[in-house]
């Protein structure tokens, strides 16, 4: 039987903060999704390498101004972070905490590939959260930076239980650590508990690592190793954070992320050892570039795809989020079969707080993606196209000016999230072409934007922008469809297809 052979990274593109089980033959894995809607993608995999979504947590997880982009600053960089995802007795939990709403959530769902998810809230900022849920029937969220806390939930995880543990478990080591520990993935194996953290040290590498601390009794006292120091010949970017998943042969690996600048940080997949009851991931302190397995081979499955915007329902691909929360009376994929209409709603000056921005990863080493927008129902004032999105975007889009009266500009953000155009060019048709070039290489982070009136001879535009990797957004460039109003709502754009090719 043919075995599945994993290159790392397994996906060069922004799925950060993993974390992995297994039910059955089914590996399934939460990532962090931030300020991107539907939130807290659920993907699935028979062998660690070949992942597919399958599903959401939710379509949204609050809805108030910050959280539609109605407050002139949206939730940037916060909403769901390091979500934890575990699995017991019929029932699959993910919880994790916002940083805007300072509370802690708790879904659960019988079905993790198409079902419902229910949730709870419980309040107070959780960093981080690791769900443990015992084999003796106790529930608990170890959780925080640096000094590490606990916390007992009920049977049914909907609350903190009345009474129950809820201390401080453990400190991290403070001496010469920039980034104390964070990161829980906690698990109950052999009688031992064990935690993995990462920490960022001040002093040596200077760079992320790997941290396990272990214990026969859950409330301690911990022993601490160093169990993964290495950056894949990269940068000096270390591969951390993440947890420990086992095969139906009984296999170990580690699933862990790496910093890769723009591009946003990628999933790693790493061999795991035992030696005297610790874990060791890696080969020899390193992580491989190359790892054989014995798991099955699969067709691989797209994380970011073209679309001819042909749905039988208004319901689109799971490949594509919203940035922020979207309005839904403003979109569809069925008004006009075979394109997406994006109506304009509230007025704004910026693609940053444009509301139905409809979103896509960006994938290195190289990508590229390219859309056509009709312009017939488009007002004056209107903005329409295509993103590279993050704080420093860059945008190439039709601009309505007076009635008849067309440009394509090229902008980029000037400071506060301005729009500084930097080449704006007269255009007379109806139907325009834009495209987007991604250049991740080596961190080389550079986006080329073109133009075409047939979609075959495209024409530069504006300047090169260097993407930067910023906390305020907190994640990688993404690819954005848009369309925007800055003087009276109620245009309309069509987008016939999304193009998206990725270069090796």
């Amino acid at each position: 039987m043919n075995t599945a052979t994993i290159t790392n990274p397994i996906m060069w593109a922004d799925v950060p903060d993993v974390d992995v089980i297994r039910v059955g033959p089914a590996f399934y894995m939460v990532s962090t999704s931030m300020h991107s809607m539907p939130g807290c993608p659920i993907m699935k995999s028979v062998n660690l390498k070949d992942w597919e979504i399958v599903n959401y947590v939710f379509d949204t997880f609050e809805d108030n101004d910050a959280h539609r982009l109605m407050d002139g600053r949206g939730i940037y960089g916060k909403g769901s972070w390091a979500a934890s995802l575990r699995y017991k007795d019929g029932v699959f939990y993910v919880c994790f905490s916002s940083n805007d709403m300072d509370q802690f959530y708790i879904y659960r769902t019988e079905d993790i590939e198409h079902g419902i998810w229910e949730r709870s809230v419980i309040p107070g900022l959780h960093h981080d959260p690791g769900l443990l849920l015992d084999d003796n029937g106790r529930n608990y969220v170890i959780y925080g930076n640096g000094d590490i806390r606990i916390k007992e939930l009920t049977e049914d995880l909907t609350a903190v239980m009345p009474g129950g543990t809820d201390q401080l478990l453990l400190e991290g080591e403070r001496r010469d650590i920039g980034l104390r520990i964070e990161g829980c993935h906690a698990y109950k194996l052999n009688g031992y508990y064990y935690l993995f953290f990462i920490e960022w040290p001040q002093t040596g590498n200077m760079r992320r690592r790997q941290i396990c601390y272990r214990s026969r009794e859950l409330l301690g006292p911990y022993e601490r190793e160093i169990i993964l120091d290495d950056d894949l010949g990269y940068h000096n970017k270390g591969v951390a954070q993440g947890g420990i998943v086992d095969t139906p042969d009984h296999d170990w690996y580690a699933v862990l992320f790496q910093d890769h600048d723009a591009v946003g940080r990628i999933p790693c997949v790493l061999p795991v050892s035992w030696e005297n009851d610790w874990p060791v991931i890696g080969i020899n302190g390193s992580v491989p570039p190359i790892v054989e397995t014995k798991l099955p081979v699969a067709e691989p499955k797209p994380l970011v795809i073209s679309d001819e915007f042909d749905y039988a329902s208004n319901r689109l691909a799971l490949n594509w989020q919203w940035n922020h929360n979207p309005d839904n009376g403003l979109w569809s994929v069925t008004e006009r079969p075979g394109h997406l209409r994006l109506h304009t709603g509230p007025l704004t000056d910026s693609i940053l707080f444009a509301r139905n921005t409809l979103t896509q990863r960006t994938e290195g080493p190289a990508c590229s993606a390219e859309t056509v927008v009709e312009i017939s129902g488009m007002k004056p004032g209107d903005r329409a196209g295509m993103v590279a999105l993050q704080n420093g975007f860059g945008t190439i889009r039709i601009a309505a000016g007076e009635p008849g009266q067309f440009s394509i500009d090229m902008c980029v953000n000037g400071g506060e999230g301005r729009e500084e155009t930097v080449e704006s060019i007269v255009f007379t048709g109806e139907r325009v072409y834009l495209k987007i070039d991604f250049n991740f290489e080596d961190s080389l982070d550079q986006a080329h934007f073109f133009y075409s009136e047939d979609g075959t001879a495209w024409k530069p535009v504006g300047r090169t922008l260097h993407m930067k990797y910023t906390l305020d957004h907190f994640m990688g460039y993404r690819i954005g469809l848009f369309n925007y109003a800055t003087h009276q709502s109620g245009g309309y754009a069509d987008f016939d297809y999304f193009h998206y090719h990725r270069r090796n």
